[in-house]
């Protein structure tokens, strides 16, 4: 979780974690970021248990559609090449895909926003 949120930051990104960010910027482009707790698997029939997968989700929010399509391809392109896990080693993450951009009229103004999941594996 720490090198997702670490390569959106890094592009420039304002991020939430499980939720808005608080405060929210003024511009109200954001993203959200709810993580799973992952699963351990064996690396060999010796059964060393040292990789690790996760599956999280980047919820881009913004404005406008354009603003929230904007922040979806900012997180493509911050988790496009491998994160960085200390001591480990990570695959570059596996976009899943999601819905199509959805308006919430639950907020005033109403937001726009995008839910991408993507997957992650590393191993030691």
């Amino acid at each position: 979780m720490d090198a997702v949120h670490a390569a959106l930051t890094g592009a420039g990104l304002v991020v939430g974690l499980g939720g808005a960010p608080a405060p929210v910027p003024a511009s109200q482009i954001y993203v959200a970021l709810h993580v799973a707790p992952g699963t351990v698997g064996r690396e060999s029939l010796a059964d060393a248990r040292t990789d690790f997968e996760l599956v999280f989700q980047v919820t881009c929010v913004g404005p406008t559609q354009e603003k929230c399509l904007w922040a979806a391809q900012r997180t493509r392109s911050a988790l496009h090449g491998p994160v960085v896990v200390a001591g480990r080693t990570a695959w570059r993450p596996e976009e899943l895909g999601g819905p199509p951009v959805q308006r919430d009229d639950d907020v005033s103004p109403p937001l726009y926003f995008l839910p991408v999941q993507y997957r992650l594996r590393t191993t030691a």
